[in-house]
């Protein structure tokens, strides 16, 4: 489809009334979103519900999509609304209970929204893609031609009340999570109709989520997320059985059952544990080709772009990325770091985050960020304030800290040769310090599936002997650290520099750098459980590595402790035993940056 120059929000007319809407973190992996039609006394909420099934033409094959269409009374030629459409997190479907309630939720706000069940799962056909804009959203485009008027239903349906902006351009807005924020994103790559989205804790590059190597080396793989990727292929592989009877379009390749060849080859290949080059090279770039990453640059659409800080899946640097990209091409987004992500189940809510048992979109703060978003780009309300470009959520005091941007790094530390952190590079002590690997893991950061399956987790931890920790001093007031920090590091391991040349990038070093915060009393917080792997590029020169970003107040008389160990249980760690020393002297040792907003570190 050509592209168009987007339209002005100024000059559509306003359709709809407002209603209450709630977004909330479903407690299973296929929900991670929800949004719960209004409990306010006397707010309109009737509509029908018409369950359609869309034939689609979609990566060279042709793909049942079985939807559900949601009218809201009151609306026809005449009258049209506004459109929303929406889909499942991963192993969801339509009739989930968060895809599902998205749509009733926007239908008694008086939009005509369309939820579907995305290519593989429920049963709509055809092998899971993860989200190519070549295949799902190609899929997609083909339902917002069935908004804009201009395709039928296999039945016949047409849906000729929706708003339009041009011949066969119907007023559409995405919203969805996880895997239903991605598809927003690949859509509007190649098509410019999508006049808003929302997508939430969702990916940037799917290599660095399932494989990541926070070094910075976009060359290099990372460390095997094995535990989160293989319950998500889990899941995949077992649609057949979840949803009996579906047609034989859904068969993949490459082995699997239910996904195409690509990805198939690539979860293969990261589960052996092994980076021959060529089969490497092509991994990687499969990953990236499905990606946001790899096509940020053709999308137009207004992104209100929502993440989660307790992510150890989709962690904030993915959010600041998609942010990054979208404003470098021009394209309006704004960017929330809420406080729940797909880590840690259902807890409850702090106090003004979304709550989906209360309903409060319009008393919570990104609820009115929502509201606002669709009111702006849907209903044509030119004034309507979108709120700051950046926004984050802090426990310490409830409530949103705001930015124009996501803060830089603003303090230096330095690793000294006697384990503390100082802020002077004249106060690094000389030194030399060394850890060692198991052939099993020694750290625990988590068990990824803890918080959706209800499992019992444990504290993280690390064994002595195999890791080094750098920590400040006592804080003298509170510190506040707003983003990602980094580290700049050189380490010895001469069993590493033997082989790490051997064509398998798996003979190179994994180390797993974190952050730490220590009490008085000696107990360690790992802030949401986050780490940052690393397979370093080269043992034999200095490296740089992006740590997770995390919203947190160290508080005063807590210590900071940057933490380097050799392995950890919720990743592929290390072929062989690597022994590393770490050195220090003042005029070359490794440096610790951290954005902070709030307080001194010395």
């Amino acid at each position: 489809m050509p592209r168009s120059r987007r339209r002005r929000p100024g000059r559509r007319p306003a359709s709809a009334s407002r209603g209450p809407l709630v977004l909330a973190l479903g407690a299973a992996l296929a929900a991670p979103l929800a949004l719960a039609a209004p409990a306010t006394a006397g707010e309109p909420a009737g509509f029908t519900v018409t369950p359609l099934t869309f034939t689609v033409r979609a990566g060279g094959r042709h793909c049942a999509v079985d939807a559900d269409l949601y009218r809201p009374a009151g609306v026809d030629q005449n009258r049209p609304a506004p459109a929303v459409l929406t889909t499942n997190g991963f192993g969801g479907s339509k009739a989930d209970g968060s895809t599902d309630t998205v749509a009733k939720a926007f239908a008694a706000r008086g939009y005509v929204a369309l939820a579907y069940s995305g290519l593989g799962f429920g049963r709509s056909g055809c092998p899971i893609s993860l989200n190519d804009p070549e295949i799902d959203g190609r899929a997609a485009s083909g339902l917002i031609d069935f908004l804009g008027g201009t395709r039928a239903a296999d039945d016949g349906t047409r849906a000729d009340y929706v708003v339009k902006d041009g011949p066969g351009d119907p007023r559409v807005g995405m919203i969805g999570g996880s895997y239903g924020g991605t598809i927003q994103l690949a859509t509007a790559a190649n098509d410019p109709r999508p006049d808003a989205l929302v997508p939430l804790i969702t990916w940037n590059d799917l290599a660095y989520s399932l494989d990541p190597n926070n070094a910075n080396d976009p060359a290099v793989p990372g460390a095997y997320k094995y535990q989160w990727t293989s319950g998500f292929f889990l899941m995949g592989e077992a649609q057949g059985l979840l949803n009996p009877g579906l047609d034989l379009s859904r068969i993949g390749g490459g082995g699997c059952l239910h996904f195409v060849a690509r990805a198939c080859e690539t979860t293969r290949l990261l589960a052996t544990g092994s980076y021959p080059a060529a089969r490497t090279a092509r991994m990687l770039a499969y990953a990236r080709g499905v990606s946001p990453a790899t096509y940020l640059h053709r999308v137009e659409t207004p992104t209100l772009i929502v993440q989660g800080q307790a992510d150890t899946l989709f962690n904030l640097n993915e959010a600041e990325a998609t942010y990054k990209a979208l404003k470098a091409r021009g394209t309006e987004a704004r960017m929330i770091w809420q406080s729940w992500g797909h880590s840690g189940g259902m807890s409850a809510p702090a106090p003004g985050e979304l709550d989906l048992g209360r309903g409060n979109l319009e008393t919570s703060y990104v609820g009115r960020r929502v509201l606002a978003w669709f009111d702006r780009h849907l209903h044509g309300r030119k004034g309507t304030d979108t709120g700051p470009a950046f926004a984050y959520y802090r426990d310490w005091r409830g409530g949103y800290g705001t930015a124009d941007a996501p803060p830089a790094l603003s303090r230096k530390v330095y690793l000294s040769g006697d384990g503390k952190l100082v802020d002077d590079r004249a106060e690094v002590v000389r030194g030399a310090r060394e850890y060692r690997n198991r052939l099993l893991a020694t750290s625990h950061s988590e068990n990824s599936l803890a918080g959706l399956t209800g499992l019992p987790e444990r504290a993280p931890s690390d064994t002595p002997g195999t890791y080094l920790g750098w920590s400040t001093g006592p804080l003298k007031t509170p510190v506040d650290v707003v983003g990602a920090p980094r580290a700049t590091l050189r380490v010895v391991s001469p069993a590493t520099e033997r082989v790490q040349d051997s064509g398998d990038a798996a003979d190179r070093l994994v180390l797993f750098a974190k952050l730490y915060d220590v009490a008085p009393d000696g107990t360690k917080t790992l802030v949401h459980r986050l780490v940052a792997p690393v397979r370093v590029p080269d043992v034999r020169r200095p490296f740089t590595v992006s740590l997770p970003g995390i919203v947190h107040r160290y508080p005063k008389g807590h210590r900071l402790e940057f933490v380097v160990a050799a392995s950890d249980d919720a990743y592929y760690g290390n072929r062989g035993i690597r022994p590393v020393t770490v050195t220090s002297a003042p005029g070359d040792t490794g440096v610790l940056e951290l954005p902070v907003v709030s307080g001194s570190l010395g």
